[in-house]
């Protein structure tokens, strides 16, 4: 629809098996709700293959990969080196989503502290942007995103920001981005809406996380890129913003954060 304000879902699942056999139909409702770009995201190094190909086989899917911080104990670590490599496919995006996530895995916080480590230095060589994952472990996530940078610069989006205000300003006062996901929308994130609002505008994103964190009036659901239109408009309520301006803002700031997707659309 050419009136419907075109947005991009920074980071979906989409081989998920929530997805199966459903690719074509969920893309096309995401069109329709004015989400013309999405970001699938590979958790798993050894699940790259999968996640290329559907970012191969759909003209508006992206992709990233990395080792979730919940995986890290599970999975072979990762190398700066093979991770750099796999940046070299044309619709590769982006460096994650790593992080730390004390909240179901605090046992493995030192293999996780390493992992995280290799991504950023991933995410340096390439010039690509970190997403990152933090939950419940604030301290140490501003410590070591501030310590990387100071060794070299780099870029990175919070992605499915939920974590404290001061969390929030470390990440803002490197430069880095914060994204809305449908938590943002619940009635009783009254304080993490706060904390957007403080935000600058030219410093957020809007993602689904989908299959997870479906917002109103999908919540409980089986979450969909298409349901980032609902984020994003209670996102713009949050900001003081009109819903056109917001989603144009957000598009701003996802091409000059993924500057490759911004760079492929270009030349396609």
């Amino acid at each position: 629809m050419t009136d419907t304000p075109r947005i991009t879902d920074s980071h979906c699942h989409l081989d998920f098996p929530d997805f199966d056999g459903r690719l074509p139909e969920v893309i096309e409702s995401a069109a329709e709700a004015g989400v013309a770009r999405m970001v699938t995201i590979c958790t798993r190094l050894r699940n790259e293959p999968q996640v290329r190909a559907i970012a191969e086989a759909h003209d508006p899917v992206f992709y990233a990969a990395g080792t979730h911080p919940m995986s890290a104990a599970e999975e072979p670590m990762a190398s700066t080196d093979e991770l750099i490599a796999l940046a070299a496919h044309p619709k590769f995006v982006g460096i994650g989503e790593t992080g730390l996530d004390y909240h179901y895995t605090a046992e493995s916080a030192g293999i996780q502290k390493t992992s995280l480590r290799v991504h950023i230095d991933a995410a340096r060589e390439t010039g690509l942007p970190l997403i990152i994952h933090a939950r419940d472990a604030d301290t140490d996530m501003a410590r070591i995103l501030s310590e990387e940078y100071a060794n070299g610069a780099y870029t990175c989006v919070m992605h499915c920001f939920s974590s404290s205000a001061e969390l929030a300003r470390a990440a803002l006062d490197l430069g880095f981005y914060l994204s809305m996901s449908g938590i943002t929308a619940f009635p009783k994130s009254e304080e993490l809406r706060a904390i957007f609002a403080s935000a600058p505008a030219d410093r957020i994103l809007v993602e689904t996380d989908a299959p997870y964190l479906a917002p109103p009036p999908y919540r409980g659901k089986r979450n969909e890129p298409a349901y980032t239109a609902h984020t994003a408009r209670r996102g713009a309520e949050t900001m003081g913003m009109h819903y056109p301006e917001f989603a144009a803002q957000t598009e701003a700031n996802f091409e000059r954060l993924f500057t490759k997707a911004c760079n492929w659309k270009a030349a396609a």
